[in-house]
């Protein structure tokens, strides 16, 4: 049995109703426009930008657009690479000939960005429905290119990022040194900057412990309850060798509560 586009899209929770799936060119300039395109070296942020804007001509696209775009780049022939799912949130400005959309990369099917390739059927066409798209083969899952652990000085994650070490194969090394150390590590809720600081010591690792912050958000701790995770920001104040004396890494603990005055002003409440 052939896998297919619609059994990744079903399984990434994508309504074939609405979502619309696009495959870029590689153009020196829009058609109709005149506006640069995009180039094998163009970044995310720059194709990001030229998907935000489309024709206003409802022949060419459609005058209401789906939630979801499922957006690939060709790579030759038929075949098309994933680039990445995006939502859309709304038409931003329409001069009559060009329409400029509201679009935020979405963390559906994130683990597949350029690695899902499918056969593209129809080379003269760059849009169609999902539900059209939804019979396209696919042709290849490449193996994903390992991600460099960046140490512990430079580790900042948000709750998606940190979801995506404790699962994704390509964070393997991350893993691994997260595993290594005990630790005393620092949550921010971007939302008002209360800090809460925590450890991992003991025979529990910190990938461990975060990996629990992972699964559920609060990772176990009254005062993260209730919160919403996706605000969160993990970093690490300082690491420990497994082996280091609990009673070392509760004066250290300690100490950064002191110095952030998290008790009174953050999320700690001892």
């Amino acid at each position: 049995m052939t896998l297919t586009l619609g059994s990744i899209m079903d399984t990434a929770e994508i309504d074939p109703q609405d979502a619309q799936v696009i495959r870029h060119v590689y153009i020196k300039e829009h058609e109709d426009s005149g506006n640069s395109g995009i180039h094998p070296e163009s970044t995310d942020t720059e194709i990001l930008e030229y998907t935000r804007e489309q024709s206003a001509n409802p022949r060419i696209f459609p005058a209401v657009p789906p939630r979801t775009w499922v957006v690939f780049l060709r790579e030759g022939g038929d075949r098309a690479r994933l680039w990445a799912v995006v939502e859309n949130h709304g038409e931003m400005s329409n001069d009559g000939t060009r329409r400029t959309f509201d679009l935020v990369v979405s963390e559906r099917m994130t683990d597949l960005r350029n690695r899902l390739v499918i056969g593209w059927r129809s080379p003269r066409t760059w849009r169609l429905n999902a539900s059209t798209a939804a019979d396209y083969p696919v042709v290849e899952i490449a193996d994903a290119r390992p991600v460099p652990f960046p140490g512990f000085d430079d580790l900042v994650l948000d709750h998606a990022q940190l979801q995506a070490v404790m699962r994704d194969h390509r964070y393997a090394s991350w893993r691994t040194a997260l595993a290594s150390v005990a630790a005393v590590y620092l949550i921010t809720d971007r939302r008002d900057g209360r800090q809460y600081v925590g450890k991992a010591d003991g025979s529990e690792s910190l990938r461990q412990r975060w990996s629990v912050y992972a699964a559920n958000g609060h990772g176990g701790n009254v005062e993260l309850r209730g919160l919403e995770p996706s605000t969160f920001r993990f970093s690490v104040l300082r690491v420990f060798d497994p082996t280091t004396p609990t009673s070392r890494i509760n004066a250290a603990e300690n100490h950064f509560k002191l110095a952030l005055d998290s008790r009174t002003h953050g999320l700690n409440r001892n």
